[in-house]
């Protein structure tokens, strides 16, 4: 896909992987539609990339509210009149031992994570498959691969989220030319690490703090990668992790 005027939605727009996303994709020509519930920083960053040359709309949007992400695709049509691109990116880590019972962490982890997921491909299926094209990008996890401490129920929202984009693609790329991919790095400099809440988890953890962890711009470079394919090409899925992470 040739991303010079293409309209990219991109959810957790604010901070991290979905923040170098959008700076990325609007350098390449795209026109992206800055979706998180911190408006601020989306204007913050809709700023940069306008004095950049580059375009972009701002939309307060909490992807666990179907309605909200329904008003995202409405104001993205008004503005721009297609959607060609949809990047679920928005997500919690709130690592905790399963016998803590941090039950209403599980739950915002799987309102978020999953929940958020299926609400934005709801919002913009219907113009994609009028339009018989389109990409879906979905945050999935190298959690999805193995699990790892305090990661029971996090682990288990992004094999959803890796599953769920496998059976996507298979549903819609051969009927409406949707292309279907799964990101899925390895430990990120990103905040995701600020939502632990358990001092447990916090303390096993240390040690990624002395490792040299994957860069959001590297996962934006990776999305870009995956975008950048001919329309006969769909590229599954990217896993990438740290090298020196084991």
């Amino acid at each position: 896909m040739d991303l010079k005027n293409k309209v990219v939605i991109i959810t957790g727009a604010s901070s991290g992987i979905g923040k170098a996303t959008a700076a990325k994709l609007a350098k390449e020509g795209a026109s992206v539609v800055l979706c998180a519930r911190s408006e601020k920083e989306l204007n913050k960053l809709k700023d940069k990339i306008v004095s950049d040359g580059g375009k972009a709309l701002v939309v307060k949007t909490d992807v666990t509210k179907p309605a909200e992400f329904g008003e995202a695709v409405s104001q993205t049509l008004a503005e721009y009149g297609s959607i060609d691109v949809l990047i679920n990116n928005a997500g919690l880590m709130p690592l905790s031992f399963v016998e803590k019972l941090k039950t209403d962490e599980w739950e915002k982890m799987v309102d978020v994570n999953i929940k958020g997921v299926l609400n934005g491909v709801a919002a913009v299926l219907p113009t994609m498959r009028t339009n018989k094209s389109g990409h879906i990008i979905n945050i999935s996890s190298s959690a999805a691969h193995n699990y790892f401490p305090g990661g029971a129920i996090y682990c288990a929202t992004k094999v959803a989220v890796k599953m769920f984009s496998e059976g996507l693609r298979k549903e819609l790329a051969p009927l409406y030319g949707i292309n279907v991919t799964s990101i899925e790095p390895g430990a990120v400099n990103t905040s995701l690490f600020e939502t632990i809440t358990d001092d447990d988890i916090k303390e096993k953890l240390k040690g990624m703090k002395e490792m040299t962890t994957l860069e959001a711009e590297d996962i934006a470079n990776a999305i870009f990668y995956a975008l950048n394919q001919p329309d006969r090409v769909n590229i599954n899925d990217v896993y990438l992790m740290p090298t020196e992470q084991g």
